[in-house]
């Protein structure tokens, strides 16, 4: 049974343990072994911890035996954005500058999963400093995308969800600021779940933005995903933009069912500038979604054209304020794809910064109305498959558009917004890319989010095509 563990989602993975017919051990074994047969092609990981999660499974298989369970997540291997602090074992931020940092204590959601008995397995690569859509990394190599290794994985999580895709991890857990998670696990395949703004703690996470950062778990299947939010939601006194909101049993809210739920529908902008394989696979979802009881109500979305000026504003004001002072002293050491956007935001008036503020305010006041109308939001989770690695612009809907803007259409506005958001896999193009669906929910209302998308997955499954690997 061990050669196909790595296969298998959490939940699976529980029952076996609990059962007796594996350990802890032999699935960190199972994942160990293929991230070394893969990751000379895939390249999702910055740093492997095989013999501090061999040691930490041991423990947990310990544990186990007397009969102390720590909940679905124990003995599970979790891969961690190389931009989490990871007590002992070193964050680069996928950057020179940093590349020898090794912290002393756990990111705040690290900690968390480590508690619930997650084993760490190794951090995983990204766009320097989660500075990019494509995990592309002048420092530590490109990731290539498991389903056709000449495609971006996406980013800048896109180490994370390649793993996951290729069996690499059970779990992960990325950042998103403008589509980091949601990006890479749509063009991968996978799940990726950017939480409320504040519902999950950055705490012990290098900032990009500190308005629109949101820290969150990627996974195979949505139970795991309502599995993972159960441990790293709730309040941190350490980290001031956590709220105190109590944190439901997301796992619990899973088998509702879709009876009257509505899921609102801007097809004027979620059906135009996209790709004809991606229109079709939305509209099938929609069709899905509704044959489930679901009510598809057609509304004018504020915030998805509006949005994104706003966002980038507010954005490189923030990223330049994080990054001033290796700008001005460490210049050389960035990617150079990186380091002039970075330098774009020192230059922005405040009076621009100020005017983006306005705009985000009032924009969360229109979308707040919207909620009032509707339960949840439908787009597709970006316009096109996974694009050529290397790519700066591709065609969509016969028009030329730079990379960045393309995978970004979607995702952008609701870090801007702060709202829960996901992605879940909804078919292939005719090349074999995977396609997400994207599903919106009002703050801090995860539930309804989870909910939609487990019912959507257990309609399912896709007739998948085979990985290039």
């Amino acid at each position: 049974m061990s050669d196909e563990l790595w296969a298998l989602p959490a939940r699976e993975l529980g029952a076996l343990l609990r059962g007796g017919q594996t350990s802890a051990v032999e699935v960190v074994e199972a994942v160990l072994a293929r991230i070394e047969a893969l990751e000379p092609r895939i390249n999702a990981y910055i740093t492997v911890a095989a013999d501090q999660a061999l040691a930490d499974a041991s423990r947990c298989d310990a544990e186990l035996a007397a009969g102390r369970d720590r909940g679905p997540l124990h003995g599970i291997p979790l891969a961690v954005k190389d931009l989490f602090d990871t007590a002992g074992l070193r964050t680069t931020a996928g950057s020179r500058i940093l590349a020898g940092r090794v912290p002393a204590e756990d990111a705040e959601s690290v900690a968390r999963l480590r508690a619930a008995g997650a084993v760490v397995v190794g951090k995983t690569n990204l766009n320097e400093f989660a500075c990019g859509v494509t995990t592309t990394n002048a420092h530590y190599g490109d990731t290539a995308n498991p389903w056709d290794l000449t495609r971006t994985a996406g980013g800048s999580s896109g180490g994370s969800a390649a793993a996951l895709a290729a069996g690499m991890c059970i779990l992960a857990v990325g950042t998103d600021t403008g589509g980091s998670i949601r990006i890479p696990a749509a063009l991968c395949g996978v799940v990726g779940l950017k939480p409320t703004y504040g519902r999950v703690s950055c705490r012990g996470i290098m900032p990009l933005s500190w308005e629109q950062d949101h820290a969150g778990p990627m996974t195979r299947c949505v139970w795991d995903a309502a599995a993972m939010l159960n441990v790293m939601a709730g309040w941190d006194p350490g980290d001031p933009a956590t709220r105190r909101a109590p944190v439901p049993d997301y796992v619990a809210g899973l088998n509702v069912g879709l009876d009257g739920l509505r899921i609102g529908v801007d097809r004027d902008l979620a059906l135009e500038g996209i790709g004809a394989e991606v229109r079709a696979a939305f509209e099938a979802a929609l069709d899905v979604l509704a044959g489930l009881g679901a009510r598809v109500v057609d509304v004018r979305a504020p915030g998805l054209e509006e949005g994104m000026a706003p966002a980038l504003v507010i954005w490189g004001a923030e990223a330049a304020a994080v990054h001033a002072e290796w700008l001005r002293t460490r210049p050389e050491d960035y990617d150079p794809l990186v380091r002039p956007r970075l330098e774009w935001g020192l230059a922005l008036p405040g009076i621009e910064v100020a005017r983006a503020q306005r705009a985000r305010r009032r924009l969360q006041r229109d979308m707040d109305l919207l909620f009032d109308e509707i339960d949840l939001l439908a787009t597709p989770t970006c316009a096109l498959g996974a694009p050529p690695r290397g790519a700066a612009s591709v065609v969509v809907d016969g028009a030329e558009v730079e990379v960045l803007p393309a995978l970004t259409r979607f995702s952008r506005v609701f870090n801007l917004l702060g709202l829960p958001a996901i992605s879940v896999p909804c078919g292939f193009t005719a090349e074999g890319l995977p396609l997400g669906l994207q599903l919106v929910g009002a703050p801090l209302d995860e539930v309804r989010v989870l909910r939609a998308a487990y019912a959507y997955e257990q309609a399912g499954p896709f007739e998948a095509p085979a990985m290039a690997i």
